[in-house]
């Protein structure tokens, strides 16, 4: 078989690579297309996937024109490798994979989460022959929607697939018993992140200022603009193939930004998430909070005071990893399930007994009476 995957941002490599992984490994050809956005690329080198590049997105401001003015050559690119690849099953999210099955008139499987991102959604599910998304979406997609118990991170973070390097704490130069905390800045630049606002610039100073009495404070900045010379933080500087094995032995993740808040919450990790003007209700993040592995401020005073008392809590870490195994081990693999889904060229009707019962018809159990 021949599997086209589109990766477009890191979150997607990491959602995808064990899936490349162990269909490669069973003999199938697979191809990722993906685009020059922030790390993308460094992560598929690092893993070793097989991809090639259809476009360039950058970090800076981002607007609805200028995404319009780029998508047209990018729609050229994605279909001159659609048509040399020919894929047997395609997946991705968005306009791109919608785009690419209706050119190749091959099956497309779209992996969702509970971004309110209407655009790729409206445009994209009428060409979907099958949409997968965890069950807490909240949302009903059609009759070609199923949903699973757990989130997309569960594909490279469930404790089936997730193994923690040992030498992250030499790689970060801190001790054994030395406390962190990772503190993850937004760029805001995609299109689901117009108009939005995370930490001001007033507040990511006093927020390190006050971390930093209590631990050591990495710094990981996606726009790149944080000037850090006359803080007492470090930057971020590991490859970020390792930011999971350092979120994992981090004291405390704080962000403005939700796809590393749900994974170090999935990884045990104290996550604070910082809402800012973001006033959509998440469906992951309430599932998180409801587990009590993650947590959600809309005042930047109460993250930070909130930040400051678990710092100074013993025994939060021990807590949180108790949390986490009562809740996490119970969630579907994901990765089994797109390997299985891949091979049944997205035909849900031709998984196995085992992997059906791991999916949910969303539509048919929001129509039931």
């Amino acid at each position: 078989m021949r599997i086209l995957v589109f990766a477009n941002t890191p979150a997607h490599v990491h959602l995808y690579r064990h899936t490349v992984d162990r269909l490669e490994a069973a003999g199938h050809d697979v191809l990722v297309l993906t685009r020059e956005y922030a790390c993308t690329t460094d992560l598929l080198e690092f893993f070793g996937m097989p991809y090639r590049i259809y476009g360039t997105h950058g970090t800076e401001s981002y607007s609805k024109l200028r995404f319009a003015r780029e998508i047209g050559g990018q729609f050229a690119t994605i279909a001159r490798e659609a048509r040399r690849f020919d894929p047997d099953v395609i997946f991705g999210r968005g306009p791109y994979a919608a785009y690419a099955g209706t050119l190749t008139r091959t099956p497309v499987v779209l992996v969702l989460d509970d971004e309110p991102g209407d655009f790729n959604h409206t445009v994209s599910r009428p060409f979907a022959d099958t949409i997968l998304s965890p069950a807490v979406t909240r949302r009903d997609l059609g009759d070609d929607h199923y949903t699973f118990d757990g989130f997309k991170e569960c594909a490279y973070l469930h404790p089936d697939v997730f193994e923690r390097d040992e030498n992250v704490r030499e790689f970060l130069g801190v001790d054994p018993d030395e406390p962190y905390v990772i503190v993850r800045f937004n760029a805001l630049d995609a299109l689901h992140d117009a108009g939005l606002e995370g930490f001001s610039p007033h507040q990511r100073r006093d927020l390190i200022q006050r971390l930093s009495d209590h631990a050591t404070v990495f710094v990981s900045d996606e726009g790149g603009e944080m000037e850090l010379r006359d803080l007492p933080a470090r930057p971020y500087s590991l490859h970020p193939a390792l930011i999971h094995d350092a979120m994992a032995e981090a004291s405390l993740l704080v962000a403005d930004t939700g796809t590393m808040a749900t994974e170090a919450a999935l990884l045990g990790t104290p996550a604070f998430r910082y809402r800012g003007t973001d006033d959509h209700e998440y469906g992951e993040f309430q599932e998180l909070e409801r587990a009590g592995l993650a947590e959600q401020f809309d005042e930047y005073a109460a993250i930070r005071e909130r930040a400051l008392e678990i710092l100074a809590d013993d025994g939060a870490a021990a807590r949180w990893q108790r949390r986490r195994q009562a809740y996490v081990t119970d969630l579907a693999n994901l990765t089994e399930l797109l390997v299985d889904v891949a091979e049944s060229r997205g035909v849900i009707d031709q998984l196995s007994s085992s992997t059906r019962q791991a999916l949910q018809h969303e539509h048919r159990k929001q129509t039931q009476p």
